[in-house]
């Protein structure tokens, strides 16, 4: 009788001890989380800025960007299956430009993901590739940070182009279009090239329901 008693108290003890371990677990990481969640947020914010100072100068607007946010459902027409984002730039309260999201799902080895400035008046600023899968040294020069050319990288070259091209102007010289692409490498280039002419004429048909 006195080893059943004994047995339960200790069974009760590490049952009680197990708790108490629990408990202090769970506010430790509770308040690793609460000390540590604005600074991993504004972290995030400072990096997605980096990303889109590449394409869009702070000079060309003055509202807070990145809260000044639409969030958009699947919208097939720039490659978004699951929706994405668009960041609309304005000076002193009147459209200035939108960064928006966007995907090529015909890459060479997938889907492409990459972000696009467009102006009010529907100049294509800049854009970059966020993602990709293309095969290194041969297909990843859409990527800038890959491409050797560092003083006039391949998707440098959308730069200052309109929604006034048409439609067959947007893919490589090779299928007849307007854009350069590296020898052995026409798919990667193919696909992004047509992805940021979708994306110019998309803004360029919604520009005033994106900026509302």
């Amino acid at each position: 009788m006195t080893k059943e008693i004994t047995a339960s108290g200790l069974s009760l003890r590490t049952a009680v001890a197990m708790l108490v371990f629990s408990l202090a677990f769970t506010a430790l990481m509770a308040g690793s989380y609460l000390l540590t969640r604005d600074r991993i947020a504004k972290s995030a914010e400072a990096e997605k800025l980096l990303l889109i100072d590449q394409i869009l100068p702070r000079s060309t607007y003055n509202n807070a960007l990145l809260s000044d946010v639409k969030t958009l459902p699947a919208t097939q027409e720039i490659g978004l299956d699951q929706g994405g984002n668009v960041w609309r730039a304005r000076m002193d309260g009147k459209p200035a430009a939108l960064v928006i999201e966007a995907a090529a799902p015909d890459g060479y080895s997938g889907r492409i993901e990459l972000v696009v400035a467009v102006s009010a008046t529907g100049e294509v600023l800049g854009a970059r590739v966020t993602q990709h899968r293309e095969t290194p040294g041969l297909g990843d020069y859409i990527d800038p940070r890959k491409d050797k050319n560092k003083a006039k990288p391949w998707i440098s070259q959308f730069e200052h182009r309109g929604a006034e091209l048409p439609a067959s102007a947007w893919t490589v010289k090779k299928d007849g279009g307007q854009f350069d692409y590296a020898t052995g490498a026409t798919i990667s280039a193919r696909a992004v090239t047509r992805a940021v002419g979708r994306v110019a004429a998309y803004a360029a048909a919604n520009r005033e329901s994106l900026f509302r």
